[in-house]
């Protein structure tokens, strides 16, 4: 399993977020850190959510994904945050 971090940015107005949240919280175990930037844990590849993410956005739309399963990190977040990044990733 990968930890992948997805950071977006809907550029035009009136987007549907709730379809791009939805996709992503498919993943089943995932963290949302700030209101666009989420980390999810899945045995596929990073084109593969990237892909599967894209599908619920327009041309419009930025889009990043990365895998993160390394242990070298740092950062400013809550402590439930923490944990749960200690936990999954």
């Amino acid at each position: 399993m990968s930890a992948y971090l997805i950071t977006y940015d809907l550029n035009a107005p009136g987007q549907d977020y709730e379809s791009l949240i939805e996709r992503i919280k498919s993943y089943g175990t995932w963290a949302n850190l700030m209101k666009s930037t989420w980390i999810v844990v899945s045995n596929t590849s990073a084109d593969a959510v990237y892909t599967h993410l894209r599908g619920a956005m327009d041309d419009s739309g930025w889009l990043f994904v990365v895998d993160i399963s390394g242990q070298d990190r740092q950062g400013w977040l809550t402590k439930d945050t923490w944990d749960w990044i200690r936990k999954h990733v």
